[in-house]
């Protein structure tokens, strides 16, 4: 895309444009999810990260973890998403859309019984891509999971213990 500022106009434009075509999005898959890259921008504060994550019958997708800086967006495009949210755990359903603000712990997995596809956006962005392709690295046995700890700092992902996710995923196995 281009930048052009419109005649007469006399706003700016805090980054420019970013448009990703579906055949050019880089995809991270493992065992049982594809996540693709849709964009992100991290050169100003009000930038972002999405992406799509399509998760198989039975799938979790992040354990139990907060942000310190980032909101994160949920909105299902199909299927049915698990989420534990601070300690409720609630099904989000196609069309359904959850923000959850930072330092709210969260998870999610497909919900029991179904498979899910869900775009993701964080705001403000900070790089993640990174985070993803480390994270499906280690889902198929290409990195070590220490590496994942080693990086909340720099990819504000922070990981806790929730006994309600815990007993969740214990019932649906």
């Amino acid at each position: 895309m281009t930048e052009e500022t419109p005649t007469g106009s006399t706003s700016t434009t805090p980054f420019p444009a970013v448009l990703t075509r579906r055949a050019d999005a880089e995809t991270c898959a493992d065992p049982s999810s594809v996540m693709t890259l849709l964009g992100e921008s991290d050169a100003t504060p009000g930038g972002f990260t999405s992406y799509r994550s399509t998760f198989a019958e039975g799938a979790v997708g992040a354990p139990a973890h907060f942000h310190t800086r980032a909101t994160e967006l949920f909105f299902v495009i199909s299927g049915s998403l698990r989420v534990l949210v601070g300690e409720e755990i609630t099904v989000l359903d196609e069309g359904d859309f959850l923000a959850v603000p930072p330092h709210t712990p969260h998870a999610f997995a497909a919900a029991p019984g179904a498979t899910a596809d869900v775009l993701f956006v964080f705001t403000p962005g900070m790089g993640r891509f990174d985070y993803l392709r480390l994270l499906s690295r280690v889902m198929r046995g290409e990195a070590d999971p220490k590496e994942i700890a080693e990086s909340a700092e720099r990819f504000d992902n922070h990981y806790v213990d929730s006994p309600v996710w815990r007993a969740a995923l214990a019932a649906s196995a």
